[in-house]
């Protein structure tokens, strides 16, 4: 090689050496001298410059030894579920007999209920009609006749989830949920997922696939303490299963999917469109599958299922009691757990659970023995065809400890399964007012004309007054004082203890119906997605008598949230479930809480609870706060009050003894109108001056409201003006009252003489504003 050609083989990198050339030189040696020597120094030069180049993470990981790697973890698992397969044995099924008797007791020890029977009754596949049968096949796994019972795409997707804590993932097949429920558990670990494959693809080999079938309809929950088809036929429908219709079917089927969810009788209207959505995917997929004709699928409507029937044994309000408690503890589960609902429900009904309760037998049966002389004794169903509609909600609260002490659920809980303590379709009406007071305190707030709000805050209570915002612009909403009262100038005291809608609705938009909302929640109401409505400040969204104890404990507890809990332990197995602390944390200042109290004080003494409560001959001297509450179209009516070591909600509910829709209670027991202060207000004041203690004293951090400082209290004028005035808070009055009232009040308003007598209740009642979808204030959009 000569020079040249090295040169250049030493640019190239010596990636490949320079040809060999004959020399002129000695014929048997073929290259020059020294040109072969010369080639591999520059080759090796130009390799140990490309190692370098190259990062020790290309050698680590070449596509040989990944692809290694790949095939060798692939053995790996092919060899270890092989192994699996051969370890591991189809069990003896034991669904049945893990079902045992749930034991309620009072917080005494003694025994309150015993449930135990399991709620099944199995069926032969030949019982059961084959469009029926279909159903489950069209709901769950079409494909059930012709696999091999497993699902490998669902099964890996749910091991995924389970390693990545997103619990439960559709996706198996009837077969695999089959053997969950007969032979395994619903623990949602990666071990249970496992057994369940090997178990599935053993039993689908060695059982048929109407044996499948028939085992799985018959293990399956569906929702009210249902277990396998029969039952749950009867639940929903009051049929045997041998007479279901193929509609009937296909929302048992759908109803698999998420019972507690799906259940028609307890579903949000959520709820009630994807059930119904999954009722019609269920009969498309028969008709796909060629099980059904398109004709009578098309001609088929939703079979509404029946109202459910209470569980035998469970009378009165041991039901109601049971119901709640059993609630309590499966959202515990699901929430420490991270299992769904309907497991829940599957692990607590029937499993061997002894449940002590915080009820206290004695407060317990005086708030029943309340309810019956004070209300129930009154009523004449026959005489009157009202009275039938009339249904009593109670939930007594210690506000220290949060323990639920006592419970009235209904008149019995096998002739109404609903519990009113705890539905939440009426409206709180008025109760609500203390929580806009509330808001108002615990963010400083300010009237527009910079005031800031406190119970001796001066307002306009003039009814039908047009709400106005910081602008000065009306919002559209001006409601009505009940019996169209118009009280002009009243400090805010005054306005609570008379429940002038006109001041609370002004002062809601004061605060700010946003904060109104996050205290609210704060105190213990699901206010859930709720838009920040002038409205709302008449009560206008739903709550339950458990809330409104909930709300008015936190308020009674100086600001530290109570969360009402009916369960004292729940033991299984000889393992307790630990159960959330009631008491929280300081939610609302002490400041605003011990001043709300102070300020209710006066609605006892001077306004709408003054006959029922004040002047009851039983109260002997002890202090009391509470709030009258009346809703739209007299639907409802209530009362919540508190002593410092008692908290009772209690509630009137309109419901049609029929329908089960809402309905008026005007004429009950031959009233004009039930208010707050009537009914509710004489049930809570028989039950807590019975039980509660003697000459208990609120300990309050607050230099306003009625329990330190006396009010002035107006006459209202109930003349109804035909222009009411939209004068907003901003403007003060001229003449007294001063801003901050005298500490001793004068016998008589100053210059304002009433036309009559002032009103002894207090009532929400309907306003005329717009609805159309673009005014922001609609109370009836969506929520």
């Amino acid at each position: 090689m000569g020079r040249a050609e090295e040169r250049r083989a030493r640019q190239r990198g010596g990636r490949r050496a320079a040809p060999p050339t004959r020399s002129s030189g000695t014929p048997s040696e073929g290259i020059a001298p020294g040109g072969r020597a010369a080639a591999r120094k520059a080759a090796a030069r130009g390799k140990k410059g490309a190692k370098k180049g190259k990062s020790g993470i290309r050698r680590l990981f070449t596509w040989k030894k990944i692809l290694g790697a790949f095939l060798g973890f692939c053995l790996l698992g092919i060899g270890a579920f092989i192994v699996m397969y051969m370890m591991i044995d189809v069990p003896k099924g034991n669904a049945a007999a893990q079902k045992q008797s749930n034991i309620y007791r009072y917080s005494d020890g003694s025994v309150m209920a015993r449930v135990g029977d399991t709620n099944r009754e199995i069926v032969d596949l030949a019982e059961v009609p084959k469009p029926v049968q279909r159903t489950f096949v069209a709901a769950e796994n079409k494909t059930f006749y012709t696999d091999a019972g497993v699902d490998l795409k669902g099964t890996a997707r749910g091991l995924i989830n389970t390693l990545s804590g997103k619990g439960k993932q559709g996706g198996s097949t009837i077969t695999q949920q089959y053997v969950k429920n007969f032979y395994l558990d619903q623990d949602q670990t990666v071990t249970r997922k496992l057994r369940e494959l090997v178990i599935s693809l053993k039993v689908d080999r060695t059982t048929s696939k109407d044996d499948i079938l028939a085992g799985y309809i018959n293990t399956s929950y569906y929702g009210e303490g249902a277990y396998g088809i029969q039952a749950a036929a009867q639940d929903y429908y009051r049929v045997d299963a041998k007479d279901l219709s193929v509609e009937q079917g296909a929302y048992l089927a759908a109803l698999l999917q998420a019972p507690s969810q799906y259940d028609w009788a307890v579903a949000s209207p959520t709820g009630k469109k994807l059930v119904q959505a999954r009722w019609n995917y269920v009969l498309d997929n028969m008709v796909e599958q060629g099980w059904l004709n398109k004709a009578k699928r098309d001609a088929m409507t939703f079979p509404v299922p029946k109202p459910p029937k209470a569980d035998p044994g469970l009378e009165g309000q041991k039901g109601y009691m049971v119901k709640l408690a059993n609630q309590q503890l499966e959202k515990q589960l699901v929430k420490t757990q991270g299992i769904t609902q309907d497991e829940a429900e599957a692990r607590v009904e029937n499993s061997g659970w002894t449940i002590t309760l915080n009820i206290d037998k004695k407060k317990q049966a005086q708030l029943e023995k309340s309810v019956k002389t004070q209300l129930i004794s009154k009523l004449d169903p026959k005489k009157r065809p009202v009275d039938k509609n009339v249904q009593a909600g109670a939930a007594s609260v210690d506000p220290k400890t949060g323990k639920i002490v006592a419970l009235y659920g209904g008149t019995d809980y096998t002739k109404h399964f609903y519990s009113n303590a705890n539905r939440t379709d009426y409206q709180p009406a008025s109760t609500f007012k203390p929580v806009i007071l509330a808001a108002a305190l615990e963010n400083a707030s300010e009237t527009q004309g910079g005031k800031a709000i406190g119970a001796n805050t001066i307002y306009d209570g003039t009814s039908k007054r047009q709400v106005v915002d910081s602008n000065g612009n009306k919002v559209g909403f001006g409601p009505e004082n009940e019996d169209d009262a118009n009280y002009g100038k009243v400090t805010v005291q005054t306005a609570m203890d008379k429940s002038i809608n006109s001041v609370f609705a002004q002062m809601g938009v004061d605060v700010g119906m946003d904060k109104v909302l996050a205290t609210a929640t704060k105190l213990g109401m699901d206010t859930g997605e709720l838009k920040p409505l002038p409205a709302y400040t008449l009560g206008t969204m739903g709550a339950s008598p458990i809330q409104m104890a909930g709300v008015y404990a936190t308020l009674d507890n100086h600001g530290k949230q109570v969360t009402p809990t009916i369960i004292k332990s729940a033991e299984q197995g000889g393992t307790e479930t630990r159960m959330p602390d009631p008491i929280g944390e300081q939610v609302i200042s002490r400041e605003a809480a011990d001043t709300v109290t102070s300020v209710l004080t006066g609605v006892v003494d001077d306004g709408t609870a003054k006959k029922s409560v004040q002047q009851n001959p039983a109260r002997d001297g002890r202090k009391v706060a509470g709030k009258t509450g009346t809703s739209d179209d007299n639907k409802s009516a209530w009362f919540t009050g508190y002593t410092p070591d008692l908290v009772t909600s209690v509630g009137l509910f309109g419901e049609h003894y029929k329908t089960h829709g809402q309905s008026k209670l005007y004429n009950t027991a031959g009233l004009d109108r039930v208010n707050g202060g009537g009914f509710p207000a004489q049930i809570w004041a028989a039950y807590t001056f019975g039980v509660a203690a003697e000459n208990s004293k609120f300990d309050l951090d607050t230099d306003q409201g009625a329990a330190v400082q006396p009010t002035w209290t107006p006459s209202p004028s109930v003349s109804r003006s035909e222009t009411p005035s939209s004068t907003p808070t901003t403007e003060k009055p001229s003449e007294t009252p001063s801003e901050t009232p005298s500490e001793t009040p004068s016998q008589s308003p100053p210059s304002q003489s009433p036309s009559q007598s002032p009103p002894t209740g207090e009532q929400s009642t309907p306003v005329e504003i717009t609805t159309s979808p673009e005014n922001p204030f609609d109370p009836n959009g969506d929520q």
